[in-house]
């Protein structure tokens, strides 16, 4: 081999080892969750009932909103400590109807804001709230949701314990999808939420360092909010995680609490989830830039600088380009010596199969009531195609040998080379092939594909290639647009 063959191969085992960096990430974060039994913020929580003002954003809501305000007058706290606003950005149904009813109904303890000009997103929404909130002293704690998401009666309790220590800024709730009878893509989101919440926000308060309030469930300290200048930021997609990140930074603590739990009803088809992802994905790819002083430089009062949550932040963030390097060095690597591309194929997928049933059996054990109706999609996550694959790592004469001489077939050269080709590059095909799941929902002949190829395809490639698309809308400059998820009111009771 010369000297400038071993140069490539280094260089293709080097893209190799960035595809492991995101499997390494995830598995360090599930190891830290069961620390969080006993590095938490519990012992530092006490019983606090502060008064707490509800903004409850809300455009064409009148389907679902008189369910969730119910639920927020039955919440187990003190009925004269709760106020809640719902501010009407300009609904054009019977939003107004509907909440002019339910605050007759409560003696006046729900208030209808109606927005004259609406349309300008979600954030300019609720700033129309907060800023009437913090108008009166009255009120010690603000909770931010969505119009359409179900409060558990002892939630808000669970959330305003944390405030009792004056170092908390910020409390997020369990976001858990509650749709009465969810479709495929509402199952894989179900699952999905265990993974970015029960788990990763547990791993983050074991580290100090939270990525993101839960934008349907977002506690803040009046203290905290007045310090972030009293108002949500308007001019990102991602505003929940900016708040997020500024209270860090000014020396407070973000706090999950898996333990108060928010039902919500979450989109159950690919379009409508693409639509939603790329721009929260749109969002973070804002945040990382906005904070890029932040990354990798420790620093006092804050710990969102330390090198681990910024190793597990980008590993996410960057995860198509991580599969894609992957592809791109095993590829390289099978033209220049096929018998190292083999041994990193192997070593690369054995590490996402143990990967992969480690973090698949951690998830489902977290949430049993998730398990139970997601387990199907926990275990077919990362797609049927990608369980191939892992087959393939770990048995690789199965495939060539067994399996064609079972069926007495033959493969040609050309046939090996193929399929080798394929199994090398399934990381980037599974991307491609999201978007086609994606084309196929939209064509009415073929929808019921939709359903069978999201399967094989898996939902973890979709999120990539949604993340991809969001990479390209931001780079091209495309309008930052606050698309509304439509929402049927489908949340259990």
């Amino acid at each position: 081999m010369s000297t400038w063959q071993a140069v490539l191969v280094a260089v293709c085992v080097a893209l190799v080892v960035v595809g492991v960096g995101p499997v390494l990430a995830g598995v360090y974060q599930y190891l830290l969750v069961p620390l969080h039994a006993f590095r938490n913020h519990l012992g530092r929580t006490a019983p606090h009932l502060p008064n707490v003002v509800i903004v409850v954003p809300a455009w064409n809501e009148g389907a679902v909103l008189g369910a969730s305000l119910d639920r927020l007058m039955r919440l187990e706290y003190p009925p004269d400590r709760l106020r809640v606003l719902v501010v009407d950005d300009a609904s054009t149904d019977d939003t107004p109807q509907v909440v002019l009813a339910k605050a007759a109904e409560h003696g006046g303890r729900i208030v209808h804001l109606r927005r004259a000009q609406g349309g300008q997103g979600k954030a300019h929404t609720l700033n129309h709230g907060i800023r009437h909130a913090l108008a009166d002293d009255w009120m010690q704690a603000l909770l931010i949701m969505d119009a359409d998401v179900i409060y558990r009666p002892d939630s808000l309790r669970r959330m305003t314990r944390h405030l009792a220590d004056p170092e908390v800024g910020a409390v997020t709730a369990f976001i858990r999808e509650g749709s009465h009878r969810p479709g495929a893509v509402a199952r894989f989101i179900g699952y999905e939420y265990v993974t970015a919440q029960a788990a990763a926000r547990r791993a983050q308060n074991v580290m100090g360092a939270m990525a993101c309030l839960a934008g349907g469930a977002q506690l803040h300290s009046r203290a905290n909010l007045e310090a972030v200048g009293g108002q949500i930021d308007t001019t990102t997609l991602a505003e929940d995680t900016f708040t997020t990140f500024l209270t860090q930074l000014d020396g407070r603590r973000v706090v999950f609490d898996g333990a108060a739990v928010v039902l919500a009803e979450e989109p159950d088809s690919v379009r409508a989830l693409w639509k939603q992802r790329v721009r929260w994905a749109r969002g973070n790819v804002q945040i990382t830039r906005r904070f890029r002083s932040v990354w990798f430089r420790p620093g006092r009062g804050h710990r969102l600088g330390s090198v681990d949550f910024a190793f597990i932040w980008f590993s996410v963030f960057l995860l198509p380009v991580a599969m894609t390097c992957a592809a791109v060095g095993l590829v390289g690597l099978y033209l220049l010596d096929a018998v190292a591309a083999a041994q990193a194929f192997r070593t690369l997928w054995w590490v996402a199969v143990v990967a992969y049933v480690f973090v698949t059996a951690t998830t489902l054990l977290l949430d049993r009531d998730t398990a139970r109706r997601s387990w199907i999609e926990g275990l077919t996550f990362p797609g049927i195609g990608a369980l191939v694959v892992m087959l393939a790592a770990w048995f690789p004469h199965l495939w060539t040998d067994t399996l064609p001489a079972l069926f007495g077939l033959d493969l040609t050269p050309t046939g090996l080379t193929v399929w080798t080709l394929v199994l090398y590059t399934w990381s980037v095909l599974a991307m491609v092939l999201a978007w086609l799941v994606r084309k196929v929902e939209g064509a009415p002949v073929l929808r019921w594909l939709t359903k069978p190829l999201l399967y094989v395809v898996g939902f973890g490639p979709v999120l990539c290639a949604i993340t991809l698309d969001a990479y390209v809308k931001e780079w091209r400059g495309a309008a930052q647009v606050w698309d509304k998820t439509e929402k049927t009111g489908r949340v259990m009771g």
